[in-house]
């Protein structure tokens, strides 16, 4: 996918976490956001490595491990979610080959974290 339209994706996908979040800033602060733009920056490195392989898997275990790397650091499963959701959105109006890939495995991230949630019982 092009670098600008990625860079627009995240740039919406932040500002609306923000928006909807607001103590993020409070408890974060610049660094966060700079955290949570690069963090978005691997979700699509992920994705994309997932459509030049065309392999759902590795990004539904990319999803997966990143889930266990922030709920063990306090984070719940809905943050991740809650992202994957922003940015599924924001590549509705994107109808290339790759947008469309892309929303399918966010889609079948979100429902993996989803069965997640329900083995763990929240």
């Amino acid at each position: 996918m092009k670098k600008e339209i990625v860079e627009e994706i995240i740039d919406e996908v932040v500002e609306g976490i923000y928006v909807s979040f607001p103590s993020l800033a409070e408890k974060y602060g610049e660094i966060g956001r700079k955290k949570c733009v690069e963090d978005n920056h691997h979700h699509f490195k992920h994705l994309d490595t997932a459509f030049s392989l065309n392999e759902e898997k590795i990004f539904t275990d990319y999803a997966l491990w990143l889930n266990n790397v922030l709920t063990s650091r306090g984070m719940k499963e809905d943050h991740l979610i809650d992202n994957f959701d922003r940015i599924r959105q924001a590549l509705h109006t994107h109808q290339s080959d790759e947008a469309v890939k892309y929303k399918q495995y966010l889609q079948s991230a979100i429902a993996t974290l989803e069965n997640v949630k329900v083995e763990k019982g929240v």
